[in-house]
């Protein structure tokens, strides 16, 4: 059976929500952009505009254009309304296991025969919330990157039972909406991003604990010596410890071996010190303009960042010794999705291969099997 999609229908209208209704509308798709209240229509319609209206400043569309996506996309609070003409659901309500199973019990009931779910979760196994439906042929993780009009990545997820069409069908979709698929060929816990940057953030904590070294000598040294867009610290007070709270915990309840989770992480989620959302997080924050910490060269050659080099390197080895990806795709994702400059095996390869799989055998002995080096890593030797 060929599939085509007619019209979008969007569960969920907060960032990521709104951000993949405007950029579908913005494709040529009519899109129905569903909360359960008016107000949280509003704001996010609000937000949209705003967003158009920046293009048309820029020149990079008419206002003629820009009204035109606007009246494409229809805020609907009526669940049943909202689906009505549609063959393509993206989910974006919060990562919530429970919650989702709630959303797709009510949907199943107003849902053709021939629609497509897809969820937007960054983390949560795509096979076990298509199994909250009676269409997991039909169902496919479409993972959009925080925020969705600017960040070029897709992470693409087929569940256990989803139909070959369905996938090919996802990939056209981000393709026309103007973004990078990069096909997760395995529904791992983090996928192919988040089981990078997760764990760093982690293992980030844990060199504080074992070496001398400052938070913003950690951050600068990720900044200058490894090409993150920003410090690892800071990228999670901008991703957010209540996000960054909830992957660890789905990661780490279905497998043990893909993160070391450090407590520091947990009290910073329930103090409610989230990062740049609340003021304070691993730093502070003043006003409601973002002030950039303060990273230098000078700091970061204070820490050799081999540790979070090495971590990064191995689960990057998992993934591909167990061909969620190959080596290209990975690089890829973690460009586009993390920002990262500089491919992290080439990173890896200049530190030399060598000392990562003894920083890893190291830390294995001192600190348990999380460290152990994969064997793709391994392969490098021989």
């Amino acid at each position: 059976m060929a599939y085509k999609i007619n019209q979008i229908t969007v569960l969920g209208s907060g960032i990521m929500g709104h951000g993949i209704a405007q950029i579908s509308a913005m494709a040529g798709y009519n899109v129905n952009l569903r909360d359960i209240e008016q107000s949280f229509l509003d704001k996010a319609m609000d937000k949209i505009k705003w967003s158009i209206n920046k293009l048309v400043e820029k020149q990079k569309i008419t206002p003629s254009e820009a009204e035109n996506i606007i009246n494409r996309i229809h805020p609907v609070v009526d669940l049943e309304q909202s689906l009505q003409g549609s063959n393509l659901v993206v989910e974006a309500v919060p990562e919530d296991l429970n919650l989702k199973k709630k959303v797709y019990e009510e949907i199943e009931k107003f849902s053709t025969a021939d629609m497509i779910f897809a969820s937007n979760t960054s983390t949560l196994p795509i096979s076990e919330i298509s199994a909250f439906t009676t269409r997991p042929d039909k169902f496919i993780g479409l993972h959009f990157f925080n925020p969705p009009q600017l960040m070029p990545l897709v992470e693409i997820i087929p569940g256990l039972k989803t139909e070959q069409q369905v996938t090919e069908l996802a990939i056209n979709l981000v393709n026309e909406v103007k973004k990078t698929p990069i096909l997760c060929k395995k529904d791992v816990p983090g996928f192919i991003v988040n089981r990078i940057f997760i764990p760093l953030v982690h293992e980030a904590a844990y060199c504080l604990d074992r070496s001398n070294a400052s938070m913003v000598e950690v951050d600068s040294a990720s900044k200058y010596k490894m090409g993150l867009p920003m410090g690892i610290f800071e990228l999670a007070d901008y991703t957010g410890m209540d996000v960054i709270h909830k992957a660890t915990s789905e990661m780490y309840s279905r497998d043990k071996k893909v993160i070391f989770p450090h407590p520091k992480i947990q009290q910073l989620y329930e103090n409610k010190e989230l990062g740049q959302k609340t003021g304070k997080g691993f730093y502070q924050y003043q006003g409601d303009n973002y002030e950039r910490v303060q990273l230098t060269e000078e700091a970061a050659d204070k820490f050799d960042p081999i540790p979070l080099v090495s971590v990064a390197v191995n689960n990057a080895s998992w993934l591909i010794s167990n061909e969620v990806c190959n080596r290209e795709e990975l690089e890829k994702a973690l460009k586009l999705g993390m920002g990262l400059k500089r491919e992290l095996f080439t990173t890896a390869e200049t530190i030399g291969i060598g000392n990562i799989i003894n920083t890893l055998k190291t830390l294995q002995t001192n600190y348990g099997t999380f460290y152990e080096p994969d064997k793709y890593l391994l392969s490098f030797q021989k």
